[in-house]
C-alpha cells in the first residue's frame, strides 16, 4: 500500500516551524564565533614588553631612507641606509641570521621599474650561506608574499634550495579584527586551503600570478606578520622597511643596535614560529656575556605592549616638552586621544604624515591621515602643527616617534602604524623604545632627521597642511569612521 503523500500545506507546517530555529540556532553560532575570535587568549610569547638594557651611545644607531626631489630641477634623489646595514649585517654573521620580513617581493605594476631589493637580499644570504655553511639563517615572512597561497615565491623557494630554513606564518591563531567578515570565513571558508589555479587578479601588483577565490576570501580577513627586523649574534635591526620591490623608493627609519636586547628580539621571533606550528630545534641561542653599561636604554616591544607604552609615554608630556612624529597611519583613537590631551597640558608637537596619496601605484584618497589630521587640528584650536611628506610614487612609509623633555627624550620606531590594527594585538609588530639623555649622539640623530625635514633644509621635503586641506574630508571622516567600527580596513 503506498503511503499518503504529504500535501504541500502539511510540508510548509512541518517545516516552517523549524526556520526560526536554524536560524537561531545560525545566528548563535555566528555571533559566538564572532566572540571568541575577537577575544580569545593570544598564543604565548606574542605582545612582549621586554626589560630596558643599557647600551653606550656608540652600539646604537638612527638609520633612515629618504626619497626626496630637488627643490630647482625636481630630480628625485635617495638616500638609503637601511638595507645597506642589513647586508653589511649579513656579511658579518658567524653564528645565525634570524630575518622577519612582512613584505618580500619582487612584483610590482607592468610598466614600473625598480631595483631587485628582494633578490639583492636573497643573494645576501645564500652568498653568506655558502661561504659559511654551519651558519644557521632562518627567514620568517608572511602569506601575502604568495598572495595567500595562490603561487610559490621565488624568492624563498630559491632560500629553501640552498638549506636556508624558511618559515610561514600561520596567523590565524590571532584575533580577528573585522569579525562581521571573519566570522563567515572561519565558518564556511577556512576548511579548503588557498591552492589552486587562480582567476582574480592579483591586487598586489598586475604582474603578480592570479588569485584563487579561497585566497582572496583569506586576504580579506585582513591579518599579517607585519614584522620587519633582522637579529644576528651581532646586531639587531628594527625598521618599518619592507624587503619588496615596489617599495624600494620609500621613505623609512630603523635603529641598529647592539646587546643583550638581541636575545628579546629572538624570544620574540620564536614565539612566532611556535604560534605557526614550526620547530624550535637548530633555533639559536644568545646570552650576552658582558655587563650592561651605557647611558642609553633600549627595549624591546610588540604588538599590545607598543600601545601600552606609547599611552604612557605621551601621557608625561606636558609645557616644555616637544612631541615630533613621522607617521604612514596615524588612527588609533587613544593614541589621538593622548596627543589632544598633551597639546592641552601645553606640549608642542609637530606631526609629519604622509598624504595617503598611493600604495604601489594605486591611488588612494587620503584615509586615515586627512579626516585625522584635519579633526586634530580642529580640536587643538590649531595648536598641533601638521605637515605632509612631500611624496611622489612612494609612501612616506615611516613610523617614529620623538618626545623631547628636559631631562630626556624618548623614541618609539620599528614596524607599528599608530592603528588599532597594528597596536590591537591584531598582526605581529616589533618596535624599539629608546630612552636617551638629551645630549646624546642618538637623540640628535633623530631630532636632526626632524628638523631637517620639517624646516625643508636644502629642499622641500614637506608641505604645508593647506597643500591636501580636502573639501570632502567630512565625508571621508565619515568613510573613515564607519571602516574603523567594522574594521574593513588596513588600519
Amino acid at each position: 500500500m503506498t503511503p499518503p503523500v504529504p500535501s504541500r500545506r502539511k510540508l510548509y507546517r512541518m517545516f516552517s516551524g523549524r526556520w526560526p530555529l536554524a536560524v537561531l540556532v545560525f545566528v548563535f553560532l555566528y555571533a559566538a564565533v564572532m566572540i571568541y575570535q575577537t577575544h580569545k587568549p593570544l598564543p604565548e610569547g606574542l605582545s612582549m614588553e621586554g626589560p630596558i638594557h643599557r647600551v653606550a651611545d656608540s652600539d646604537i644607531e638612527f638609520l633612515y631612507d629618504l626619497t626626496y626631489k630637488s627643490a630647482e630641477t625636481e630630480e628625485t634623489h635617495v638616500e638609503q641606509m637601511i638595507f645597506d646595514r642589513m647586508n653589511r649585517a649579513i656579511e658579518e654573521a658567524r653564528q645565525f641570521i634570524v630575518l622577519d620580513m612582512f613584505l618580500y617581493n619582487g612584483f610590482y605594476n607592468a610598466g614600473q621599474s625598480f631595483p631587485p631589493l628582494s633578490r639583492t637580499l636573497t643573494d645576501k644570504l645564500i652568498a653568506q650561506k655558502e661561504t659559511h655553511p654551519g651558519l644557521e639563517i632562518i627567514v620568517i615572512t608572511d602569506e601575502v608574499n604568495t598572495s595567500y597561497g595562490s603561487h610559490p615565491s621565488p624568492e624563498l623557494e630559491r632560500l629553501q634550495a640552498a638549506g636556508i630554513r624558511t618559515v610561514w606564518t600561520d596567523v590565524d591563531p590571532l584575533r580577528d579584527s573585522s569579525p562581521l567578515y571573519s566570522a563567515g570565513w572561519r565558518i564556511f571558508m577556512q576548511w579548503f586551503g588557498q591552492e589552486g589555479k587562480g582567476w582574480i587578479p592579483n591586487p598586489m601588483a598586475d604582474t603578480a600570478p592570479a588569485m584563487t577565490v579561497r585566497s582572496y576570501a583569506k586576504l580579506l580577513n585582513v591579518k599579517a606578520n607585519h614584522r620587519k627586523v633582522l637579529a644576528t649574534e651581532q646586531t639587531l635591526i628594527v625598521t618599518s622597511a619592507n624587503a619588496h620591490d615596489a617599495s624600494f623608493y620609500n621613505s623609512n627609519t630603523g635603529f641598529q643596535v647592539k646587546g643583550g636586547i638581541i636575545g628579546d628580539a629572538l624570544v620574540s621571533e620564536r614565539a612566532a614560529i611556535d604560534m605557526s606550528g614550526g620547530s624550535q630545534s637548530g633555533f639559536p641561542e644568545f646570552s650576552q656575556t658582558d655587563r650592561e653599561a651605557g647611558d642609553i636604554g633600549v627595549r624591546l616591544l610588540t604588538e599590545g605592549r607598543i600601545l601600552k607604552q606609547v599611552l604612557l609615554d605621551l601621557a608625561e608630556a606636558g609645557q616644555g616638552d616637544t612631541i615630533w612624529m613621522g607617521m604612514f597611519y596615524l588612527a588609533d583613537r587613544q593614541v589621538i586621544r593622548e596627543l589632544l590631551q598633551a597639546s592641552e597640558r601645553g606640549a608642542q608637537i609637530r606631526l609629519i604624515l604622509d598624504p595617503n596619496e598611493n600604495a604601489f601605484g594605486n591611488e588612494k584618497i587620503g584615509i586615515p591621515n586627512r579626516p585625522v589630521a584635519a579633526e586634530l587640528l580642529e580640536k587643538s584650536e590649531g595648536r598641533i602643527q601638521i605637515r605632509w611628506y612631500r611624496t611622489g610614487e612612494e609612501q612616506y612609509h615611516t613610523k617614529l616617534l620623538l618626545i623631547e623633555r628636559q631631562d630626556r627624550v624618548v623614541i618609539h620606531n620599528g614596524s607599528a602604524n599608530l592603528t588599532k590594527r597594528n597596536l590591537a594585538d591584531l598582526n605581529l609588530e616589533t618596535n624599539l623604545q629608546v630612552l636617551a639623555p638629551p645630549d646624546s649622539r642618538v637623540a640628535g640623530q633623530v631630532r636632526s632627521y626632524f628638523t631637517r625635514l620639517w624646516g625643508n633644509v636644502d629642499t622641500v621635503y614637506t608641505l604645508d597642511y593647506s597643500a591636501y586641506r580636502d573639501e570632502l574630508v567630512g565625508l571621508k571622516r565619515l568613510v573613515y569612521t564607519i571602516q574603523r567600527w567594522l574594521g574593513f580596513t588596513t588600519f
